[in-house]
C-alpha cells in the first residue's frame, strides 16, 4: 500500500509561477528557497498587545531572503545565455549569488567592501568558489563598479536593481497572505538597499488586486541610525553600524522605498544600535529565534514604536527578520559569560548549575 506524503515545497518559481516572469520553458534554477516559517511571537505580542509574527527567512537555504530573488536572478541569466554573473554585496548577496551560480554552473564575481564584511558570509561565498575581490570603499562603491562592469564586459548583474529579484522576494508577501488569511495590518521591515520593503510591498498590492488579499498593509521600514539616509533625505557618505547587512548610504530601492511607505501609509524610521542589539538578544533569549544584527532593526523598531505610542493593541503585526545569525555571530560572543569548567563530576556539575 501506498501512502500520499506531505506537499514538498518545489521553491518560489514553480508554487507561484502564474505570478512570476517565467515560461514553460525557462529552465529553473532553485535550491527550493522560500516556504519559510511564520513564528507567532508570544513575548512581542505580550509586549505590543498585538499578535505579532516573525517571517524567519534565515530558514532560506544560504540563509537569508536574498535566496527569494537570486532564484530569479540566476534562472534570467541562463535563460539568457549568460556564463557568469557579478554583484556588490555586504555580504547575504554573494552567498546567495554564489550558491545559486554554482547550481546553475556559472562563474560567479562578488565585490565586497574591504574588512567589512561579516565572516560567516564570506565564508559562504568562498566555499562555493566565488571570484572576490574586495573593493577600497563602502557597499554603494562596490555597487557602482559592479554595475560598470556589467554594462561593459559579459557578466549579468544579479543586485536588486536587477527588476527580477523583486520579482522573486515579492513571494514572501504571498506566503504571509497564505499563511494568516489576509495581510497583516501593519508590516514591519530592515531597510539597506530597500529592495526588500520594495518587494513586499509589490507582493501585497498584487494579491489585493485580484481579491486574494482583502487589504494591503501598513510598510513600516527602519534603518540603522548611523545609515539612514531615506530617514534623514540625502545620501549617508560613510554609514556606520554594526547591523552590516543595512549598512548602506544610497540605497538603490531608495524611490521605491518612499512609494511604498506612502501609498501604504506607513513610515520609514531609525533605530541605534543599542535597540538593535537590544531586540537581536530578546529574540535569541525569549522567542528562540536566533537572527543576525540587522534582521533585528524590524524588532527594534516595533519596540520603539510601541514605546511610542504608535502601535494599537489588537493588531495582526509582521516583523520580516532577514538572516541566520550565524552569518554574524560576532556579537552573540561579544559579552557573553564564558564557560564554566567542572570535573567529570555529578555533584560538582549540578552546583555549577545552581541544581543544589
Amino acid at each position: 500500500m501506498t501512502t500520499k506524503g506531505t506537499h514538498q515545497w518545489r521553491g518560489i518559481i514553480e508554487e507561484y509561477r502564474d505570478r512570476l516572469p517565467v515560461t514553460s520553458t525557462t529552465p529553473v534554477v532553485t535550491l527550493r528557497e522560500g516556504g519559510t516559517p511564520l513564528v507567532p511571537a508570544q513575548v512581542l505580542s505580550e509586549r505590543t498587545g498585538c499578535e505579532v509574527h516573525l517571517k524567519v527567512e534565515g530558514a532560506n537555504p544560504t540563509g537569508s531572503f536574498k535566496d527569494r530573488g537570486m532564484t530569479m536572478a540566476i534562472t534570467r541569466a541562463k535563460e539568457e545565455g549568460a556564463k557568469a554573473v557579478i554583484c556588490a554585496s555586504t555580504g547575504n548577496t554573494s552567498a546567495s549569488a554564489a550558491a545559486y551560480a554554482v547550481r546553475a554552473g556559472m562563474v560567479c564575481a562578488v565585490l565586497v567592501p574591504r574588512g567589512k564584511i561579516a565572516l560567516g558570509k564570506m565564508g559562504q561565498a568562498l566555499v562555493h568558489g566565488a571570484k572576490i575581490l574586495q573593493v577600497d570603499g563602502n557597499f554603494d562603491d562596490c555597487l557602482t563598479l559592479a554595475r560598470s562592469l556589467s554594462d561593459n564586459y559579459p557578466v549579468a548583474l544579479v543586485n536588486s536593481v536587477n527588476p527580477v529579484r523583486i520579482e522573486g522576494q515579492k513571494t514572501a508577501a504571498f506566503e504571509i497572505v497564505d499563511a494568516l488569511g489576509d495581510a497583516p495590518d501593519i508590516h514591519v521591515l530592515p531597510v539597506g538597499n530597500a529592495g526588500n520593503i520594495t518587494a513586499y510591498w509589490k507582493g501585497y498590492t498584487e494579491y489585493a488586486a485580484d481579491g486574494t488579499a482583502a487589504r494591503t498593509p501598513r510598510m513600516w521600514g527602519f534603518q540603522a541610525s548611523g545609515s539612514a539616509p531615506i530617514v534623514r533625505g540625502e545620501v549617508v557618505k560613510d554609514p556606520s553600524t554594526i547591523a552590516t547587512a543595512i549598512r548602506i548610504g544610497n540605497p538603490a530601492s531608495w524611490q521605491y522605498a518612499l512609494a511604498a511607505r506612502d501609498e501604504s501609509g506607513g513610515f520609514i524610521d531609525e533605530v541605534t544600535d543599542r535597540q538593535i542589539l537590544s531586540a537581536y538578544r530578546l529574540l535569541a533569549s525569549q522567542e528562540g529565534v536566533f537572527v543576525e544584527p540587522a534582521s533585528a532593526a524590524s524588532v527594534a523598531g516595533l519596540l520603539k514604536a510601541a514605546g511610542e505610542g504608535k502601535v494599537d493593541p489588537g493588531q495582526t503585526i509582521v516583523c520580516t527578520v532577514t538572516g541566520n545569525g550565524l552569518k554574524d555571530p560576532d556579537w552573540a560572543v561579544a559579552g557573553a559569560p564564558q564557560p564554566v569548567t567542572v570535573p567529570v563530576d555529578a555533584v560538582a556539575a549540578a552546583e555549577k548549575l545552581g541544581l543544589v
